[in-house]
């Protein structure tokens, strides 16, 4: 048994508890406005990049939501992507093409994600830009998860830039990051 490996795991819980409490306490006034403080930065960034091909996901237990972005970006005729567990890999993530109409369906770990249809996946080396859900984000764009690894498995599949949202009250000083932790390449804070 390694004490250590095992304390630093516990660490990891312990940050992910509070971090989502944390997110949870937020007020519906305090999340309209961190979503709408996610816009600008968000669009500058797009921009800079010129990413045409944008992967987000559907708001979960109080992340910080990009909803009001998608659409903006919707109207700009930019193609967006929304993350379905993969059915037949485990652990993995496809991207299938977003439309506001769209159904949704929640899935077993409670995340409401896209119906599939094979015939809007985009394949993950398409991706120009991946928005990222987060429970803790660090100074040094650590991105900590919910503990399953899709987006780290996903970001160390892809070239796409990635970008984490997160609410100001999830960022810490320094992550007790592991080695599978995919850094972000960027980080918005709302």
């Amino acid at each position: 048994m390694n004490t250590s490996l095992d304390s630093h795991q516990a660490l990891r819980q312990s940050l992910r508890r509070e971090m989502k409490i944390k997110r949870q306490q937020l007020s519906p006034i305090a999340q309209q406005q961190a979503s709408q403080a996610i816009i600008a930065p968000a669009l500058d960034l797009i921009a800079h990049y010129q990413a045409q091909h944008i992967a987000f996901y559907l708001p979960f237990n109080g992340e910080i939501s990009p909803l009001a972005l998608m659409e903006i970006l919707h109207k700009q005729g930019k193609s967006l992507y929304l993350p379905v567990v993969h059915p037949f890999s485990m652990g993995n993530l496809l991207f299938i093409a977003y439309e506001p109409n769209d159904e949704w369906i929640t899935h077993s770990l409670g995340m409401q994600e896209p119906k599939l249809d094979v015939r809007k996946v985009l394949p993950l080396n398409e991706l120009d830009m991946i928005f990222t859900p987060l429970v803790a984000c660090d100074k040094h764009n650590g991105r900590l998860g919910y503990g399953g690894g899709f987006y780290d498995r996903t970001l160390s599949q892809s070239s796409a830039i990635s970008v984490g949202l997160a609410h100001r009250c999830q960022q810490v000083e320094e992550l007790p990051l592991a080695a599978w932790d995919e850094p972000l390449d960027h980080l918005i804070l709302g």
